[in-house]
């Protein structure tokens, strides 16, 4: 399969000059990152012989939904998440991939079928079409500490989610605090708390579960979700665990929370957070070096694999031509991947990718976990109706972190969402 659709691209490009087509490319990155999806999209042009042109704007998904409507779409756009494009396939918006892609990205991605369903929308009569491709990923499932401070405490790695509560506790009896956890963030305070859920979800629940609960098929105030609600307690909500007591996890703002990773003596050992996190760290940090990451571990005894949460783009075609296909099918090369790959900021589930050709050694090994994976789940709260996942969500975390009862705060959520329907 691979190679069949390697030699698609081949093709186009040996037959460019009575082939070629433009292709428009709309997406949500600008500067830095814009230049180097240009760089890719270079790379293709050259290969396909396609005139290739990319628009960026930090209004994608307004814009996307307008030009959509007014028969203006460009012929390729790239979701910075699935529900939209989701919405936009039910409105009849998307054109579905060629035949065999689904099959080519369960062959050839890491938890391949996990990308196929993320991908695969109803249209407006109700079919089920595989629309969008997974292309530059984020991983969240991530804890962060000072391999200096695990060496001088003589700590290990944990493996298993029971090691990583057996080290929580440990570093309790040694005299020290744990874990750093802030949940602050201005308007979007509360936000922070909904990825650990989503990953004890995960944890505690197979992928099926979490899709169910994620679209409401299973109610917010289930026992399964109060569960996992309380699995984050039991690490914020423990005075002994988090830096500052427990009544200072919401009012931490999340920029801050990692900086407890680097006092001396430090105030915490641990900080779970996504990839991006480096950012705010103390000036001159060397990820790899002064801090480093491991996998938030799954449970050992509930064999559910090694799931990760995390986020993505998809690309979907709004407007079909063949190069817009064409395109697709380039998407589907080591090479696509590998540029981006070299100039950093871009993990991906694709197999064959040769690791050297990441930027550093912190992205290649974080894009080994993401190559582990056995089930990869998108952020819940990001395909949530807007009113619960970036509202009562975030805000009842904000009163569960407080001391709220956690069935209480999550029939109040469940009600939010009823209050939408």
């Amino acid at each position: 399969m691979k190679m069949k659709l390697y030699a698609t691209v081949a093709t186009v490009a040996l037959g460019a000059a009575a082939q070629a087509e433009q292709v428009t490319v709309f997406g949500p990155w600008l500067g830095p990152d814009q230049e180097t999806v240009e760089k890719v999209l270079a790379d293709f042009a050259e290969k396909s012989g396609h005139d290739v042109r990319y628009v960026g704007s930090d209004s994608f998904e307004q814009q996307i939904m307008i030009d959509a409507e007014a028969g203006s779409a460009p012929n390729v756009a790239v979701f910075p998440q699935p529900g939209l494009a989701s919405d936009m396939a039910s409105r009849g918006f998307l054109t579905p991939l060629k035949d065999g892609t689904g099959d080519w990205v369960n062959e050839n991605y890491a938890a391949g079928s996990s990308w196929v369903d993320l991908g695969t929308y109803a249209d407006e009569n109700g079919e089920d079409n595989l629309y969008g491709f997974f292309y530059k990923v984020d991983v969240k499932s991530l804890v962060w500490y000072s391999p200096e401070n695990f060496e001088d405490a003589g700590y290990e790695i944990p493996e298993s989610m029971e090691e990583l509560k057996a080290l929580t506790d440990q570093i309790v009896a040694d005299g020290g605090t744990p874990w750093c956890i802030g949940l602050g963030s201005g308007a979007a305070t509360g936000w922070p708390a909904t990825d650990w859920v989503e990953d004890m979800m995960l944890r505690t629940q197979s992928p099926e579960v979490y899709d169910a609960w994620v679209a409401n098929e299973m109610p917010f105030d289930a026992p399964e979700v109060v569960a996992a609600i309380e699995e984050f307690g039991a690490f914020a909500r423990n005075d002994d665990y988090v830096a500052g007591g427990a009544g200072a996890v919401a009012s931490t703002d999340f920029r801050d929370s990692p900086k407890g990773l680097f006092s001396s003596p430090p105030q915490c050992y641990m900080h779970r957070q996504a990839s991006f996190i480096p950012a705010f760290f103390p000036e001159g940090t060397v990820v790899g070096e002064d801090a480093d990451f491991f996998y938030f571990p799954a449970y050992a005894e509930k064999d559910l694999g090694a799931p990760v949460l995390g986020a993505g783009t998809l690309w979907a075609i709004t407007n079909e031509n063949e190069a817009a296909h064409d395109l697709i099918a380039y998407l589907q090369t080591t090479d696509a991947h590998e540029i981006w790959m070299a100039e950093g900021g871009f993990l991906t589930p694709l197999k064959g990718v040769d690791n050297s050709k990441f930027a550093d050694e912190a992205t290649a090994k974080m894009n080994d976990i993401l190559l582990a994976a056995t089930t990869f789940r998108f952020d819940g709260s990001d395909l949530m109706p807007g009113g619960v996942g970036a509202g009562s969500f975030w805000t009842g975390m904000v009163d569960y972190a407080g001391g709220k009862d956690a069935a209480e705060v999550a029939a109040g959520i469940q009600s939010s969402w009823d209050s939408l329907k």
